[in-house]
């Protein structure tokens, strides 16, 4: 049904200040934050003189870009660059948004903002994750990616502006985080510090597929990444293709999805004009399409210092940083290279909230704060202006049981020896202790009534951010859930580095995914949290720690996936992220194990099909599934 102008223009000027803010503002809109961006924009028109420049790259096409450079000039300033897909005009009116901090906007930096290659002001088309073209594998001259534009970039201003100091570094969060990460191969010689910040590493494992199974949740965001604008704008021209969700006014996502049905529903009623739903669409699988988008194979030869950031809530980005903070470790052992995780969302270390939490969990006071003075601001100004002693760690990551920043001189740490869990009978979990090896636990799943991801109703969201820390005793109440968990621990016990679930299960069906949780059990006794409402009780909270999904046609390879022989017992590895977490004394340790996780992941048919964006509504049906006391879960140092 089409909305008559004066509705859709209402709406319009709703859901385009939502999308900036949440694009753009790390995703806070604490009064905080606000009143710290407006002062910052003072100072902003009273210390820098904007320009704005429409930049040529190697194959003649230009990108806009926002240069903010210092009015006081009885010194030189280093470069630092933002270099995005959401509008750098936002940017044009001497703001920042918290993209750098406060402290870095006070310090003195010749700001960079520009538009992305085919994003609004700038030319050409776009590509989502556009495949990196590695040294001699470019053809001629003019072949590009986001490594030449970022090379041409800094070589043009390093010519044309006045006042620089011959130094570069580049940062950004989530989209821009990818931006700053695929600056480092091949990069330019004025190029001494990159921080790639909740980065996106590999579209077929971050954001939009966990271990290839497709987020449904994301699937209002394909509005803002697969569109190609008709002409170079600063205005938002796929608004149209949003309003398709949110004039919906969806206020409970678990009964919208569940109602519209297969994933072909959405291409038929809401993408089928999308370039990039349809390329998700027509790769299922783990092809050359998405291997050529995974820029972690390009990360070698690492000359820049690198600060990759994180937050170990993140719903969206938390392969990206970990993984590309190991690969440069494994492939650049000499290469400066650091990486911090905090108890934070999807970039929420951008803007202080002064009470750090995340959904009801409280960590601190003022952590982002800490982050960006201690840590961001230090990096930049030694690297980039020769400023200050670097005294920072490998390994600056926040124990999100202890609630504390802890160092480490590699990641994972020696010192913290690993943790393996068993499933035991009567749904007991120990630590250690290996247990009977022929048990099953089974239980029905059932796409037409699937597992909720969050422990309350959420309307549509662009992305997911608090289920990430959610109580989980929702789930457990489930009958399609299995739960186990330790006695009550007479010590403490910290789990530190990647988690590994090697799951020995059978089925009466043909496909199925697993998703592992690792949950910290509050004692009953445990006293309530001031910024919570009073319907939340703390006291026997379930904490969820970690948690994945894997789609069990993958378990041999995830380019050529394979169906499930029917009672047929298999092994299915469910690699989970790291964690830093210290289980302390009092608590218990649970594991849930399910399959459905909705609307958060799309629902597997359980019965094999070649392309399940393709799935007919009959090819859902329920599978009896069994997870057997031989399956392990190790946290911590794996082979």
């Amino acid at each position: 049904m089409e909305l008559n102008k004066k509705v859709t223009g209402h709406l319009k000027s709703l859901v385009v200040p939502m999308v900036t803010m949440l694009l753009l503002a790390g995703f806070s809109a604490s009064s905080f934050g606000q009143n710290q961006e407006a002062q910052d924009s003072i100072y902003m028109r009273e210390h820098y003189q904007k320009y704005e420049y429409s930049i040529p790259m190697r194959d003649g096409a230009k990108l806009f870009t926002v240069v903010y450079v210092p009015k006081d000039k009885s010194k030189k300033y280093p470069i630092l660059m933002n270099r995005t897909c959401y509008n750098a005009s936002d940017y044009a009116d001497y703001k920042t948004y918290g993209h750098p901090s406060s402290f870095m906007v006070r310090d003195g930096y010749i700001l960079v903002f520009q538009d992305v290659r085919g994003r609004y002001m700038s030319d050409g088309q776009f590509d989502n994750m556009r495949p990196n073209i590695s040294g001699n594998d470019k053809k001629n001259k003019t072949d590009i990616d986001e490594s030449s534009d970022t090379y041409d970039t800094i070589d043009w201003l390093l010519k044309k502006l006045k006042g620089d100091n011959g130094r570069v570094g580049i940062f950004g969060i989530s989209y821009p985080g990818f931006y700053s990460a695929a600056a480092l191969p091949d990069a330019h010689p004025a190029l001494k510090a990159s921080s790639p910040q909740a980065p996106i590493s590999d579209f077929f494992f971050d954001d939009f597929h966990h271990n290839g199974a497709y987020l449904e949740s994301y699937t209002a965001a394909f509005a803002v990444f697969g569109y190609q604008k008709t002409k170079n704008t600063k205005e938002t021209w796929f608004v149209n293709e949003l309003l398709r969700f949110y004039a919906q006014n969806v206020r409970n996502s678990y009964s919208f999805y569940l109602k519209l049905g297969p994933l072909k529903n959405i291409t038929k009623q809401y993408h089928h004009d999308n370039f990039f739903w349809e390329q998700i669409v027509e790769h299922p699988n783990y092809d050359e399409f998405w291997q050529k988008r995974n820029i972690l194979p390009h990360l070698n030869n690492i000359k820049p210092a690198v600060l990759t950031v994180g937050g170990w809530f993140d719903a969206e980005d938390l392969y990206g940083p970990l993984h590309i903070y190991q690969t440069i470790e494994k492939t650049t052992p000499g290469a400066t290279n650091t990486i911090v995780m905090g108890p934070w969302g999807h970039g929420d270390w951008a803007h202080e909230t002064g009470k750090s939490t995340h959904n009801h969990i409280c960590f601190g006071d003022s952590i982002s704060t800490f982050y960006q003075r201690e840590i961001e601001r230090p990096f930049f100004a030694y690297h980039l202006k020769g400023e200050g002693t670097l005294n920072l760690p490998e390994a600056y990551m926040f124990n999100t049981g202890k609630k504390i920043w802890e160092k480490f001189d590699v990641w994972p740490p020696k010192e913290i020896p690993p943790v393996s869990l068993y499933l035991g009978p009567n749904n007991k979990l120990f630590l250690n202790q290996p247990t009977d090896k022929s048990i099953g636990f089974s239980y029905v799943s059932d796409p037409s009534d699937p597992v909720p991801y969050r422990s309350e109703l959420e309307g549509l969201s662009f992305t997911p951010r608090l289920f990430m820390s959610d109580d989980q005793r929702h789930a457990s109440l489930r009958k399609d859930v299995v739960t186990f968990k330790t006695d009550v621990l007479a010590e403490d016990v910290t789990f530190a580095g990647p988690i590994l679930a090697k799951l020995i299960v059978s089925m009466t069906g043909t496909d199925a995914d697993f998703i592992v949780k690792l949950i910290d059990v509050y004692p009953d006794d445990h006293p309530q949290c001031d910024h919570n409402p009073d319907y939340i009780k703390m006291g026997g909270y379930q904490q969820l720690v970690r948690s994945e999904v894997f789609r069990g046609r993958f378990r041999n390879s995830f380019e050529k996936p394979e169906p499930f022989v029917a009672g047929e017992i298999t092994e299915v590895d469910v690699p989970l992220q790291d964690v830093l977490h210290t289980f302390k004394k009092g608590h218990r340790v649970m594991i849930q194990i399910h399959s459905t996780w909705f609307p958060y992941i799309d629902r597997n048919p359980q019965k094999y099909v070649d392309n399940i964006y393709k799935a007919e509504e009959q090819d859902f049906i329920k599978s009896t599934i069994t997870i057997y006391g031989s399956s392990v879960i190790v946290a911590g140092d794996h082979p």
